[in-house]
This record gives C-alpha cells, sequence and structure tokens, in this order.
C-alpha cells in the first residue's frame, strides 16, 4: 500500500500533468474572447406604473436588463473555453419614445446584433418584428406575456422566453384542480391587461374542468384602500359557494389588499396572494439558489420572472453558439429555432423552444410571497409529447402559422 507521503507526491504529478495538459489544450484552441464577438442587444419600453400601494418595493428600473448582463457574463464564463464571446448592448426607450429608432440606433454600433432581447409591450414588440430592418434579427421577447403573440399574431423570428398568459393560468389552474377547489370566485381590474387575464383564466378553467362561478369588476381609483378595504372587498366577494378568489390586477392596484379581507375566508389567487411566475425570490431547488446568488451580487436585489427571462435569453443565445463553436449569426438562430435545442435553466429539466409559436417550454411556479407552493405541471397532467406542453397553447391550440404549423 501507498504512504500518505506517497500518495500525496502521486497528487501532486498528476495535478501538474493535468495543469500542463490543460494549457496545452487551450493553446490549441481558438484564443478566448479574441474572435468577433456574438452581438446581443437589450432593448426596453420604459413603462408608467401606479405607484404601489401598502409601501411595496415597486418594479426595478433595471429589471430584465441585470437578468441578461449576468446571461452575458455567465455565458462568457462558458464560451471562453472555446474561444467565444458574447457582446451585449442596450437601449431603453421612455413612455412615448420610438422604440425602432431605437433599434436602428443598436444595430449601427460596433458589434451588430443579430439577437435583441426585447423587454416591451406587445404592440412595440409586434412594430419591431414586422420593421424591415429587423427581417434578420431573432427577437427575444422577455416582457410581454400576451397569448396572441404564440397565436394568431406570431410572427416567424420572435421567441418568447417569458411564459404566456395562457401558460400562467395554466399552471394556477392545474394546483386548484389537483388540490380541489375548482369553484372559483372571479375579481378583475378595469385595465385591458386585466380583462386579457381573466379571459385565460377562465380559458384554462374550462380547459382543466374547474368553474367560474360569478365574476365581478372592482376599480380602485378615486378609493384608498388602506381605509376601505374591508368593507369594499365584502362586498366585491359576495356571491355564490365558492373554494377560492381569483383576481386579476396585473398592475397591482388592489390586489395585494384583496388578501384576508373576502367575504368569506378563502385563499386568494392569481396576480396577487397564490400567483403562478417563472421565477421568484423562494426558488431553490435544481441548483437555483446558485443563480439567485449570482444575480444578488451583481445587482443588489432579487431576481425576478423578467430578470430570469433576460438572463434565460442570452443564456439560450450563448449555450446555441457553444454546442456550435460558432459565432455564425445565422447558425446559432437556426440552432434555436431546431425542435431539438434543448437548454438548461435551473428548472430540472431541459427546456426547447416550440416549434410551433416559439415559446420556451418551462416549469412555472406557484408562489405565496414567502415559499413555492408547488410546481406546474402539477402531477397527474398528462401530455402525449411532454406534460410542459400542458401548460400554455398545445399545437392544436394554436393559429400561429408564421412557423411552418
Amino acid at each position: 500500500m501507498r504512504t500518505a507521503t506517497e500518495a500525496w507526491s502521486r497528487g501532486r504529478r498528476l495535478a501538474r500533468w493535468s495543469a500542463g495538459f490543460l494549457a496545452a489544450g487551450l493553446l490549441a484552441m481558438p484564443a478566448a474572447l479574441a474572435g468577433q464577438p456574438v452581438g446581443v442587444a437589450y432593448l426596453e419600453r420604459r413603462i408608467e406604473r401606479p405607484n404601489p400601494l401598502n409601501n411595496e418595493d415597486p418594479v426595478p428600473a433595471d429589471e430584465g436588463l441585470k437578468g441578461a448582463e449576468l446571461g452575458l457574463r455567465d455565458s462568457n464564463a462558458t464560451g471562453r473555453f472555446v474561444g467565444l464571446s458574447l457582446s451585449l448592448a442596450s437601449k431603453v426607450v421612455e413612455p412615448g419614445g420610438d422604440i425602432r429608432a431605437a433599434l436602428a440606433e443598436l444595430l449601427a454600433g460596433k458589434d451588430r446584433p443579430q439577437f435583441v432581447v426585447v423587454n416591451a409591450p406587445a404592440a412595440d414588440l409586434l412594430a419591431l418584428a414586422d420593421a424591415p430592418e429587423a427581417k434578420d434579427l431573432v427577437l427575444l421577447n422577455v416582457g410581454a406575456t400576451d397569448t396572441a403573440l404564440r397565436d394568431a399574431e406570431c410572427r416567424r423570428r420572435v421567441l418568447h422566453v417569458i411564459p404566456s398568459r395562457a401558460m400562467l393560468t395554466d399552471a394556477l389552474v392545474q394546483l386548484l384542480v389537483f388540490k380541489r377547489w375548482t369553484r372559483i370566485l372571479l375579481v378583475s381590474g378595469p385595465d385591458t391587461a386585466d380583462g386579457l387575464y381573466a379571459d385565460s383564466l377562465k380559458r384554462s378553467a374550462r380547459k382543466f374542468g374547474a368553474r367560474v362561478v360569478a365574476e365581478t369588476k372592482f376599480d380602485a381609483r378615486g378609493a384608498d384602500l388602506r381605509d376601505s378595504a374591508l368593507r369594499e372587498f365584502a362586498l366585491a366577494t359576495r356571491g355564490p359557494e365558492h373554494d377560492v378568489v381569483a383576481v386579476a390586477d396585473e398592475a397591482g392596484e388592489f390586489g395585494t389588499n384583496l388578501v384576508y379581507n373576502t367575504e368569506s375566508p378563502r385563499p386568494v389567487v392569481g396576480t396577487q396572494g397564490l400567483s403562478p411566475a417563472a421565477w421568484g425570490r423562494a426558488v431553490e431547488a435544481w441548483a437555483a439558489a446558485q443563480l439567485q446568488q449570482r444575480f444578488r451580487k451583481l445587482a443588489g436585489r432579487t431576481m425576478n420572472s423578467v430578470d430570469w427571462a433576460g438572463w434565460m435569453a442570452v443564456h439560450a443565445v450563448g449555450e446555441a453558439a457553444v454546442k456550435l463553436k460558432s459565432a455564425d449569426p445565422a447558425a446559432i438562430a437556426k440552432l434555436m429555432l431546431d425542435p431539438a435545442f434543448e437548454v438548461g435553466g435551473f428548472k430540472g429539466r431541459a427546456l426547447s423552444f416550440r416549434a410551433w409559436n416559439g415559446q420556451l417550454r418551462q416549469p412555472l411556479y406557484l408562489l405565496w410571497p414567502g415559499a413555492v407552493v408547488g410546481t406546474a405541471p402539477v402531477e397527474g397532467f398528462l401530455h402525449r409529447a411532454t406534460e410542459l406542453d400542458t401548460l400554455g397553447l398545445d399545437r392544436p391550440e394554436s393559429a400561429c402559422r408564421a412557423f411552418g404549423g
């Protein structure tokens, strides 16, 4: 048997041999970060939002951008071993600004981007997708959840990293059905987005066998809910017997105050309360804690769904480049659109883009602010190909034809 000294000496020789071999291997590869980088851009439309109630934290001004920056760091840390790098230029357009002009400025930069991460409403995304200067670009949507963008209003070179409303409400209703909380009283706000969320939730209820027993509208404008919530919401939540109160309040104007102020003692779910999301502070499984720590170190705050989507968009481009060992943007775009392309996202499953509408298929979380309550797809909801396609528009449900479906 070897003595401890012999083992230590042999370990030292192996370490020196391994280091020499690695150095030789690196010398045989292209110089790290020396070639033309893969050009990525981040383009955002800043949105005017209502002041948050109850001293809640406002939406971060750098939401999405910090995720993209972390994606750049992670991709370059991996790409350096095969001589690849990514560059990232960013542009934020103020409300009322010309987002197409901002895109033109990005395209005129030093490293012309072929991939543009877009954090903007649906109308802006469509305007960019239809612009002549964007015909060869891949747009990665990290902000617009509109299901129509994955349906009749889809575009061939637009990939959706953020989940759609249909995916979010499908995830929520799957959990409700699993828990046998199938009678839903729905309270929706006055905004167009609130109506879209409410419609999506009703579609999900029909899809999975739940039922909206009553629906009421609530407009918080002109009222101080900090003083009147107990009375206001008791009236708004009276109705037939129900298991949960679902809220559709995407702007966050009243939904938080609905919790514990319902007429009957029922859980609040939807845009507030128990909420479906792509990411959240409490997500830690599948090594997600490592991503959370890296993001907090970079941004000084918690990673949210839009941040995760920004990170994932850049990470997917970098992953495709590394798999190809190529900085050719056309080849990278082709691989990302290939149904066989898979990429990790710290969610315990390989993620991929749906061939029929460009949506990233992914597990979703059901979150209470302090914990992950569940993950969708929920156990028992099956699919002929992958359970991930029980969330959102499946191929037969989507009217998208831009991808050749």
